[in-house]
């Protein structure tokens, strides 16, 4: 069993702090527990993907923005 020991805290916009909540709260799950399946699986794509995984982040991004 792997014990955790890291802490890492930062700063979400209101819109997607609930959504991670409704996602935590559909799953019978912890806000930290779905935020770090969601990081590990983002940085499984980026270690299999390399940079073209964080440009198409950063492409869709700019675009909700603009929409």
């Amino acid at each position: 069993m792997t014990t955790k020991k890291g802490f890492l805290a930062f700063r979400v916009s209101p819109d997607l702090k609930n959504d991670i909540q409704g996602i935590a709260d559909s799953e019978a799950r912890s806000i930290s527990q779905v935020c770090e399946l969601l990081l590990s699986d983002g940085i499984q794509a980026y270690k299999k993907e390399g940079p073209k995984f964080m440009q198409r982040l950063v492409a869709k991004q700019k675009a909700r923005i603009k929409g």
